[in-house]
């Protein structure tokens, strides 16, 4: 597979003659006006637009993407859809579970390219955030078994929208920030950072770190109507972070949030 770049080919490259094209395009954590104008554009010069359908659960989600087709896309789009493979979110393996369900995913998705986008046409994939971050898109086109060309575009984060929306900096004067999971913070705070945020945390992990001197940015559905912000020490608002969490992902029937944890005193050491 070929990475074509926003201007044409990276040196090193080659386009594939009568390849297909297909846009990643970030739309950012939500609000439709977090839309870029290069990725208005980008939406406007596709002829496909591939879905991949969660359930009934995330419909919400799809209902945003095809809001931002009828503003944005030329008439005559065509709109394909699958359905997205289901994943063990708690397996033995985990890096095998996820490299089997990108397999599958890369089949599904192949099908979809093949079987509605034609050489010389345009596909595009509408990617929640940005695609570069905690995204799988760019991993499955990479695996997939049909020549294409890729151009990726660039979304405002779920990262950046939580800093805004809290008015914030990530970093303090000098200071580096670390970018991880949930799953990576239940196995310790990363070294050498003081300020971590988080994504990808179905486990709350937030609730096993050593609460003393840490303050929380917490914030859920950013940019959406349904948006959720809490913040304070971590030792008194991490139980009401539980609690909001819980009652959302009851009501939605899936959650989708993202945290900074800062500390404000350096730990003793070891």
């Amino acid at each position: 597979m070929t990475e074509a770049s926003e201007r044409g080919v990276p040196d090193g490259g080659a386009a594939l003659s009568g390849a297909r094209k297909l846009l990643v395009i970030g739309i950012g954590a939500g609000d439709p006006e977090d839309l870029t104008l290069r990725a208005v554009r980008a939406i406007g010069e596709a002829d496909v637009f591939f879905l991949l359908d969660k359930g009934e659960a995330k419909e919400s989600m799809i209902r945003l993407r095809r809001e931002m087709l009828a503003a944005y896309a030329k008439p005559g789009h065509r709109v394909a859809e699958g359905v997205d493979p289901d994943r063990d979110r708690r397996p033995a393996d985990y890096p095998e579970a996820v490299a089997a369900w990108r397999a599958r995913r890369a089949e599904i998705t192949g099908d979809l390219i093949r079987g509605h986008l034609a050489e010389g046409e345009t596909g595009a994939f509408l990617v929640w955030g940005d695609p570069s971050l905690y995204d799988s898109t760019l991993g499955v086109l990479a695996d997939l078994d049909v020549p294409v060309e890729v151009t990726v575009v660039a979304g405002i984060s779920s990262v950046s929208s939580l800093a805004a929306r809290h008015g914030i900096g990530l970093n303090r004067v000098g200071g580096a920030v670390a970018v991880t999971t949930g799953r990576r913070l239940s196995e310790g705070w990363p070294d050498g950072v003081d300020d971590v945020v988080v994504m990808l945390d179905a486990r709350q992990a937030f609730a096993g770190v050593p609460a003393e001197g840490v303050e929380i940015y917490w914030g859920a559905y950013l940019g959406t109507p349904d948006e959720l912000l809490v913040a304070g020490p971590l030792a008194e608002v991490a139980g009401e972070i539980s609690r909001v969490r819980a009652a959302a992902r009851a009501r939605h029937g899936w959650i989708m949030d993202t945290y900074l944890l800062r500390r404000t005193t350096t730990p003793p050491p070891r």
